[in-house]
């Protein structure tokens, strides 16, 4: 398993239990996290930077998300997979990595932590905002 998709595994822990949860403090989440990735710093900082830009723009993905996801609300998803559409949504629209390893690493989760059709709604649902955002930049 790639060290990347390790951090992204525990920041969709972190994710969920701040869904169902009051989130935990930032110290608290740099702590977790740096105690899980067994105290690699590149990787801890790349994982806590995911954490909280996806808290920190949680309201525009969700909108997004809100307007692709076909015949779902936010609300109504399982919580998996509403994380782990929040984590690929945040990457795409404003992380540093690129928008098809967004999706890729998104299916990726949603197999291992999802039901058997997580994989292909995530991927539909990712896919679209991809395409809709290099649309949007193509025109730009």
């Amino acid at each position: 398993m790639s060290t990347r998709r390790r951090a992204r595994e525990i920041v969709l822990q972190l994710l969920y239990e701040a869904d169902v949860n009051d989130p935990r403090s930032d110290e608290s989440a740099k702590q977790f996290i740096r105690s899980r990735l067994q105290g690699r710093k590149a990787l801890t900082e790349f994982a806590y930077k995911l954490l909280m830009g996806t808290l920190e723009h949680r309201d525009d993905v969700d909108a997004h998300l809100s307007k692709l996801a076909s015949h779902w609300t936010l609300p109504r998803m399982a919580v998996t997979d509403r994380n782990v559409l929040r984590l690929g949504g945040y990457e795409i629209l404003f992380g540093d990595t690129p928008g098809r390893v967004a999706v890729n690493e998104a299916i990726v989760l949603a197999k291992r932590y999802g039901d058997k059709n997580s994989p292909r709604f995530v991927n539909g649902v990712l896919d679209r905002l991809y395409k809709e955002l290099e649309a949007k930049q193509s025109k730009d």
